[in-house]
């Protein structure tokens, strides 16, 4: 009988201990969540815990990782569940999450690189639904579903930087390899800045042009550049414009495998592996033009923040865009990544767009 009584007791200070400090139970409550921080508006603290999900259509490239990264880092830091999926392309698998996401416990869903009307109608789906959605890098007809945000690098910027470099370092009448893939939004503003180059600049020559978006685009491209080498030798060609470093990174490989790094790459994003390849002895990547693909997810979850908190959000938003050289990665003593770009790039990787006083505070209790 004592010993049952000392068991009582016992469990009965176990279960004290545990209330007053919530040890050990899980209660599926983070600190900082949007009911605890006063200055949260009414209308987010209503929806209780918040589910975001993150669905891009391309993947299998640093880009992505980062993208979502950025998307997962930004979401968690402001209290919410964030779940992100990478479709490597697949448009079938795209829009079956889209799909789950609509009939899941979700409030809001973050697009990358939709590009056909069946995304339109997914959105529409998950709008109708009352799922609040921002799409990044997809297709502009989008934008006549109802209270969705359209984000975008600059893209019109990115192709001009770089392609401004090269006319600079290459001269009005470089050989040059053009690589791109047409059926992307961003792929297709891209393509209008270099027809307008090429329009004022008659005397550079398109000799060849190469472009896939799959799980295997860089090997593919380094594979299709080595052949072109063969047909192009020294002299005979200048450079190559690289629309998406998972080309460019495929051309790299390419010229320097073929000992032919005096032909120059052009090109648009950076990730850590970009920057290793531009930083190396004797490298052939000149140049890209790009925007902190962490920042883009953190500012599209700033965005479905507002939504979710009933704020007045824009229906479309840019982000601007910086050039990235050889030379100014020169500048710094040690070797350069993401991390450290913004001490030779001022600015990269940090932006205060639609982060609002109340996301500040929510993050503060968080801890970030």
């Amino acid at each position: 009988m004592r010993n049952k009584k000392l068991q009582a007791l016992l469990i009965l200070l176990l279960v004290i201990v545990v209330a007053a400090t919530g040890c050990g139970v899980d209660t599926g409550k983070k600190g900082g969540s949007v009911q605890d921080v006063e200055s949260v508006p009414a209308s987010l603290k209503d929806k209780g815990e918040i589910n975001i999900k993150v669905i891009r259509k391309i993947g299998g490239d640093d880009h992505t990782a980062q993208f979502l990264a950025g998307a997962k880092q930004e979401g968690e830091a402001l209290g919410f569940n964030v779940d992100t999926f990478s479709a490597d392309g697949d448009t079938a698998k795209f829009l079956d999450a889209i799909d789950q996401a609509a009939e899941g416990d979700v409030d809001a869903v973050i697009l990358s690189h939709g590009d056909d009307p069946a995304t339109v109608e997914a959105a529409q789906k998950l709008r109708d639904k009352g799922i609040e959605v921002v799409a990044f890098d997809s297709t502009g007809d989008l934008s006549a579903v109802e209270g969705v945000t359209l984000t975008a690098q600059k893209d019109e910027a990115l192709a001009q930087y770089a392609l401004d470099q090269l006319v600079q370092e290459q001269g009005p009448d470089a050989n040059i390899v053009y690589l791109w893939v047409d059926g992307f939004p961003p792929m297709v503003r891209r393509n209008a800045v270099y027809e307008e180059v090429l329009g004022n600049n008659p005397g550079i020559k398109e000799v060849e042009r190469f472009g896939v978006a799959n799980e295997n685009t860089s090997v593919e491209t380094q594979n299709a550049v080595a052949a072109m080498l063969s047909k192009y030798p020294k002299g005979e060609l200048d450079a190559i414009f690289a629309t998406w470093d998972a080309f460019a990174i495929g051309a790299a490989r390419a010229l320097i495998e073929a000992g032919r790094t005096e032909v120059k790459i052009y090109g648009i994003d950076v990730s850590n592996a970009d920057l290793q390849v531009m930083q190396e002895k004797d490298s052939p990547w000149a140049a890209t033009a790009a925007v902190d693909p962490k920042l883009i997810g953190a500012v599209t979850v700033r965005l479905a923040a507002k939504k979710l908190a009933g704020e007045e959000t824009p229906a479309t938003y840019d982000l601007d865009a910086a050039l990235i050289t050889q030379e100014s990665l020169g500048k710094s003593d040690k070797a350069v990544n993401m991390q450290t770009l913004a001490d030779i790039i001022p600015g990269w990787g940090t932006s205060d767009a639609f982060e609002e006083a109340w996301m500040k505070d929510l993050k503060a209790a968080n801890g970030k």
